[in-house]
């Protein structure tokens, strides 16, 4: 199942968008779809690390070292 979704952009982000549309022969759609699911890929993995950094600290691993020895 489909969406349509209007948005407002600005000037700039709207001429960086169609010059990059242009040079790479993709369409608008497909780009900021793909620039959505990166966004939220994003978000997800910073949530999943801030959660995770916090256990890691309490259980004492705090660096890289640390890590390594974890899983050696």
């Amino acid at each position: 199942m489909r969406s349509v979704l209007s948005i407002s952009l600005p000037e700039k982000i709207t001429a960086a968008l169609n010059e990059y549309a242009k040079a790479t022969g993709r369409n608008k759609s497909d780009i900021v779809k793909e620039s959505i699911s990166l966004y939220l890929w994003e978000m997800r993995y910073r949530g999943t690390r801030k959660r995770l950094t916090a256990k890691a600290k309490k259980a004492g691993v705090v660096s890289e070292d640390d890590v390594f020895k974890a899983v050696s």
